[in-house]
C-alpha cells in the first residue's frame, strides 16, 4: 500500500487532518499503537500516511513542541503585545522571547496599539540585539503589514498575546478576512464556550499561522519555564560573551569578571533585557528538575 508524507493540520475527536504532499487533504485515524505508547499526534507533525486506508503510520522526527498549546514543529513564535490598554510588560515578553529561542523556535515581537503610547524606545530594545520587531497601528495599511508577511512566508508560526493584544484582529487581516474580532473569532471556529484545538491556517503568501486560542503568558509561566543551565543561551545577545568570564561557573548576575556584565555596562546589551534575565534566573535557580512543569516524572520523588 503507498505511503506519503504529510502535515496535520488539526486533530478533532481521533480524526486528523493531513496536508499531503501532492497537496490534498485526507482525513486520518492515528494507528493503535501511538495510543498505548501514549504518543498523542499534533498539529504540525510530520507524518508518514497509508493513503489507500488513510492512517498515520508514523510520527515523524519532531524539531520542537509545546505542551499548551499542544503543536510540533514551530519555526517562529510571533509575540503579539500591545503598547496600552493593556501596557506593556518588558519582562513578560522577554521570558516569551527566551521560551522561543529555548526551544529553537525565531521569536517574532509585534507591538501593537503604537498609536496610543510611543513604541520607538521598546523597539529598539529588540532592534538592538536583531530581534525581527514591528509596530503597528490598528489601522495599519496593507504596506505596513508587509514585514510581518514577509517573515511569515513558508514557516510554520504560532501566535501568542494576552486578551486585548490583537492578536486575533491581526490573524484576520493576514488571512485576508478583514472583519471585527468576533467576526473573525466566527470564522475561525470559535465558541465562546467551546475549547478548541489548534489549528494550522495557509496564509495566502505561503506558511502557515497556528491559531492557538487561549495561548497566552499564563501557559509559558505554567508550562515552560526555561531550565537555569538553558537561561543564558536563551538570550541571543549574551552568546558573544559568555565564554570570555573570569568564572567558568559565571551566572551573568552581578559576578566580578563577568563579560557580560561588563557588556550591559558598555551599553552593548540593553539593560531592561539583563534585568529580565536576573529576574527569570531567581524564578528558577533553586528548582529541581522534578519541580520544572515538563518534567517527568510530576510526582515528587520519596
Amino acid at each position: 500500500m503507498m505511503q506519503q508524507e504529510g502535515t496535520i493540520l488539526k486533530g478533532v475527536g481521533g480524526l486528523y487532518t493531513v496536508r499531503m504532499a501532492d497537496g490534498t487533504l485526507l482525513e486520518c485515524k492515528a494507528r493503535g499503537i501511538f495510543r498505548k505508547e501514549n504518543i498523542s499526534p499534533l498539529a504540525g507533525d510530520r507524518v508518514a500516511v497509508t493513503v489507500d486506508t488513510a492512517t498515520i503510520e508514523a510520527i515523524l522526527h519532531r524539531k520542537n513542541s509545546l505542551v499548551r498549546p499542544r503543536m510540533a514543529n514551530i519555526d517562529q513564535m510571533v509575540i503579539v503585545s500591545s503598547m496600552a490598554e493593556p501596557a506593556l510588560n518588558l519582562f513578560i515578553l522577554d521570558k516569551m522571547t527566551a521560551v522561543a529561542v529555548s526551544k529553537g523556535m525565531e521569536p517574532i515581537v509585534v507591538l501593537t496599539k503604537a498609536d496610543l503610547a510611543s513604541a520607538d524606545r521598546a523597539k529598539a530594545i529588540y532592534d538592538t540585539i536583531g530581534m525581527k520587531c514591528l509596530c503597528i497601528t490598528p489601522e495599519a495599511s496593507e504596506e505596513a503589514l508587509e514585514p510581518l508577511k514577509a517573515w511569515l512566508k513558508g514557516k510554520l508560526s504560532a501566535f501568542t498575546g494576552n486578551t486585548g493584544v490583537g492578536k486575533s484582529t491581526l490573524l484576520g487581516r493576514l488571512m485576508h478576512c478583514e472583519l471585527e474580532t468576533g467576526d473573525v473569532s466566527r470564522k475561525l471556529g470559535r465558541g465562546r464556550h467551546t475549547t478548541r484545538q489548534v489549528e494550522l491556517y495557509e496564509l495566502p503568501d505561503g506558511g502557515y499561522a497556528a491559531d492557538t486560542p487561549g495561548f497566552s503568558t499564563l501557559d509559558i509561566e505554567r508550562y515552560e519555564l526555561v531550565r537555569r543551565e538553558d537561561l543564558p543561551h536563551s538570550f541571543p545577545e549574551f552568546a558573544p560573551y559568555l565564554d570570555d568570564c573570569r568564572f567558568t561557573s559565571c551566572t551573568h548576575r552581578k559576578e566580578q569578571g563577568c563579560a557580560v556584565c561588563a557588556a550591559v555596562a558598555a551599553g552593548k546589551i540593553p539593560a531592561s533585557r539583563h534585568e529580565s534575565y536576573c529576574r527569570m534566573y531567581d524564578e528558577v535557580k533553586d528548582l529541581k528538575e522534578w519541580e520544572h512543569p515538563v518534567s517527568a516524572p510530576k510526582k515528587r520523588p520519596r
